[in-house]
């Protein structure tokens, strides 16, 4: 963000093991309490990396978890780390309306800000579900009370995907504010835009072109995002039963995230979206959606 080379942003999407979207064995919303919950382990095995190679991240948690494991988000802000919103239901934004979309991030910030004790003002969704078919979106989040968002995939995508969108941050005016976005850091290589820096991609790609890739982006003075699951460093969680596309992306080399992780930490330097903000957005360009 200055004329240095800007620093990564590490990101955690703070959910449980069945959090998966657009697979039929997913369980409904209101058979998730039968489910066996495994992030408060997953994600203590997070924060203890985080702690060793002290470096500070972005959380955003589900509104959901934060509500049954209020002492993880206490404690991670307790740590250091920016606490941010991942929505309450884990919904895709396009498959909602703006009323719906609104009570959810609502209700999501309000648990979250009770559980951290800390204003919440960072948003991601589901999947990066945000498209062109959703220009409430910003608008409903800067109602809300947030400032910035991390959700735009500036490409295609299953879950969406938003091609055409600025791929550096930059500024979304809307009524009721303006919102900061951090879309997703994609590469050019081999005439297509791709993606190395997170959840399937990052733990299919080996690291020396992650981190190769990860220069790159930095060489263009862009910060790099990068997002993981606790599930990702969790190798015993229970599989959904899915297609084998699925599976693999969804758990291809689970067993090497945390050393890649760790590899990242050693090789990068980290930094929060919050502390972006900090260091002032009067430069950024601006979008309108």
């Amino acid at each position: 963000m200055t004329a240095r080379t800007p620093p990564c942003v590490f990101s955690v999407d703070v959910e449980e093991w069945f959090h998966i979207l657009d697979v039929p064995s997913t369980p409904p919303m209101d058979q998730w309490d039968r489910q066996e919950s495994r992030v408060e382990a997953s994600f203590r095995r997070m924060l203890d990396v985080f702690a060793e190679k002290q470096v500070r991240t972005t959380l955003f948690f589900l509104g959901w978890v934060a509500e049954r494991h209020p002492q993880l988000v206490k404690e991670a802000a307790a740590q250091g780390h920016e606490i941010a919103s991942h929505g309450y239901a884990h919904q895709l934004v396009y498959q909602n309306d703006r009323r719906h979309f609104t009570e959810d991030v609502r209700r999501a910030k309000g648990v979250i800000e009770d559980a951290s004790g800390k204003a919440v003002f960072g948003y991601r969704a589901p999947g990066f579900s945000v498209t062109k078919e959703t220009p409430w979106f910003f608008e409903a989040l800067a109602e809300t009370g947030h400032a910035y968002d991390s959700s735009i995939w500036p490409g295609n995508r299953n879950h969406g995907g938003w091609p055409g969108a600025l791929p550096v941050p930059h500024v979304v005016p809307t009524a009721k504010g303006d919102i900061v976005e951090f879309p997703i850091s994609l590469v050019r290589t081999l005439g297509r835009d791709m993606f190395f820096f997170g959840g399937g991609y990052l733990r299919f790609f080996p690291y020396p072109l992650i981190r190769s890739k990860a220069l790159e982006v930095l060489a263009e003075q862009r910060s790099v995002v990068f997002y993981l699951h606790p599930r990702e460093v969790d190798p015993g969680h229970p599989r959904l039963p899915m297609s084998l596309k699925r599976r693999f992306m969804s758990y291809v080399n689970i067993d090497t995230t945390e050393l890649k992780m760790r590899r990242l930490f050693d090789d990068l330097p980290m930094t929060t979206f919050a502390d972006l903000l900090k260091a002032g957005v009067s430069h950024l360009p601006k979008q309108v959606a």
